[in-house]
């Protein structure tokens, strides 16, 4: 893997997930009812964004193999 040297490579669901979204599925699994504070945007905040997960799949052969919710059980939950 040498010829990756000093390369970065996004792992993820290579789909968008909303702040709600996740919110609401932290909701779900936790048995709980967070509500999030919306603030107004500061200077430097990105409003949206997706990782690609192109170069990954491309030169490692990646795949996810759980989505987004999943994978997230498997953290707040197990």
């Amino acid at each position: 893997m040498e010829e990756f040297s000093g390369e970065v490579f996004n792992a993820a669901t290579g789909k968008r997930v909303t702040i709600n979204e996740l919110i609401s599925n932290i909701n779900k699994l936790l048995k709980t009812d967070i509500k999030p504070q919306y603030k107004d945007l500061r200077p430097g905040d990105v409003k949206h964004s997706l990782s690609n997960i192109g170069k990954t799949v491309q030169f490692l052969d990646y795949q996810p193999k759980v989505d987004f919710y999943e994978g997230l059980k498997k953290i707040v939950v197990e």
